[in-house]
């Protein structure tokens, strides 16, 4: 299959390297000349484990290329893929929807016979609907289908969700456009992994109703977490209670300090948003929304109370930034709320991530940036665990004890106990819901 992916984002890319990797011709559009020009030199923008040589591979068979032509990626295609980003609109907390409109009638204009034009984008209900209305204004006579198939990748997991998925999500309305979808994901079909063939509308909103419903499970542990401190209970054993109820299951109830990321804040508020103009208020939804913001502020409170009720002149060495191991992604992330509150209240804030320094430099100002854990902690007055990586999770702790000035230590994710803390020096330890 000839298969054009709009958007070489997150999304659009990791979906166009492992298509063609199914051994399909992958075209891969963007606008951004010079993301296009590094991509080409086998540079990859983002920092997902094996993607750059998964890419390579392709590459070098001659199943994968990169422009900046759409009209020529779009020429002969038998799927055209709209993998463009729907960040929160400002003012409303609804999807923006202009590049997913722009790139429709682009393609639009740029079909030669008949394609489907696939919405791979995270879109509202309805939002397929007018995407072909949009395409048959800006070309009456073009010959094509409609798809939504949203995606489900978990950034540092995302081929392996890719090739091996728990479902694909496929919503059509005509055989045609069935055929061809089936073709494309025929490798995923012989290995007799789940497709769901649906309709529109409810393709688009299983993306949002999963993505919601994960949110609250992380919600409703951190409330349970904060619940156990008060009772004398320990959140990592009822969560592992609940955990083994398959109808629970263990997934997502790990508590911390609340979800991040570049899908489950944007899907809730787009889901409550959807709701309201529908006049369904998604009103588990909205308090989830509220409760993962009341977690953020609390874990800026836990650290001030570690370090004695003010962090004014205190050293506070934070380790990881990003909103989850294994990607360099600071979107929504809780380090964007936690780090700036601790500089405003006084502290000299020293953070270290493994992958998250290019972005984190300029959505962090006023923090400095170490090499490596032991160097952030050098005469800090509390070490704060951030993002469980998986460095911070071997770390000698004597040695982090000793580089301290007041060994105190903010395990946000629950990576140690108190017992390992005490042995390894540290005078004071919190985690969460303990």
């Amino acid at each position: 299959m000839k298969i054009a992916m709009i958007g070489t984002g997150y999304v659009g890319l990791v979906s166009g390297v492992c298509f063609s990797d199914f051994g399909h011709d992958v075209v891969c559009v963007d606008k951004d000349a010079g993301k296009i020009a590094r991509l080409k030199a086998g540079e990859v923008p983002i920092y997902e484990p094996g993607l750059e040589a998964l890419m390579a591979t392709n590459v070098a068979a001659g199943r994968l290329t990169f422009t900046t032509d759409l009209p020529a990626a779009v020429d002969g295609a038998d799927a055209v893929f709209i993998a463009v980003g729907t960040p929160t609109r400002r003012g409303d907390g609804h999807a923006d929807l202009t590049y997913v409109m722009a790139a429709a009638a682009e393609i639009a204009v740029a079909l030669t016979g008949y394609a489907v034009v696939v919405t791979k984008s995270t879109v509202p209900v309805g939002t397929n609907r007018a995407v072909a209305r949009t395409i048959r204004k800006a070309n009456p006579a073009a010959d094509f289908d409609v798809a939504s198939n949203p995606e489900f990748l978990r950034e540092g997991a995302a081929i392996d969700d890719f090739m091996r998925p728990d479902r694909v999500v496929v919503g059509v309305e005509r055989d045609r456009a069935k055929e061809v979808m089936a073709d494309i994901y025929r490798p995923l079909f012989l290995r007799e992994f789940p497709i769901v063939w649906t309709d529109l509308e409810s393709a688009e909103m299983i993306k949002y109703a999963a993505n919601a419903f994960l949110a609250a499970k992380i919600t409703f542990i951190n409330e349970i977490a904060a619940l156990c401190e008060r009772v004398g209970a320990d959140v990592k054993a009822v969560a592992h209670g609940m955990g083994l109820d398959g109808r629970i299951g263990n997934k997502f109830l790990h508590a911390g300090p609340g979800y991040g990321g570049s899908c489950f804040p944007k899907d809730t508020r787009a889901l409550a948003r959807i709701g309201q103009e529908h006049a369904v208020p998604m009103q588990i939804t909205e308090t989830v929304i509220k409760v993962n913001e009341e977690v953020k502020r609390r874990m800026i409170d836990r650290i001030v109370d570690l370090c004695g009720g003010s962090v004014n002149g205190r050293t506070i060495a934070v380790l990881g930034v990003t909103f989850k191991p294994n990607t360099d992604d600071m979107r929504e992330a809780p380090s964007l709320t936690i780090v700036p509150a601790l500089i405003g209240a006084g502290a000299k804030v020293r953070v270290t991530d493994p992958q998250g320094r290019k972005e984190g430099e300029a959505l962090l100002p006023g923090a400095k940036w170490a090499d490596d854990a032991y160097h952030a902690a050098q005469g800090a007055d509390c070490v704060v665990i951030l993002t469980e990586w998986n460095e911070f999770r071997a770390l000698d702790l004597k040695r982090l004890a000793r580089k301290m000035a007041t060994p105190r230590m903010a395990d946000l994710r629950n990576v140690y106990s108190a017992r390992d803390a005490k042995r390894a020096g540290f005078e004071a330890y919190a985690g969460v819901g303990r």
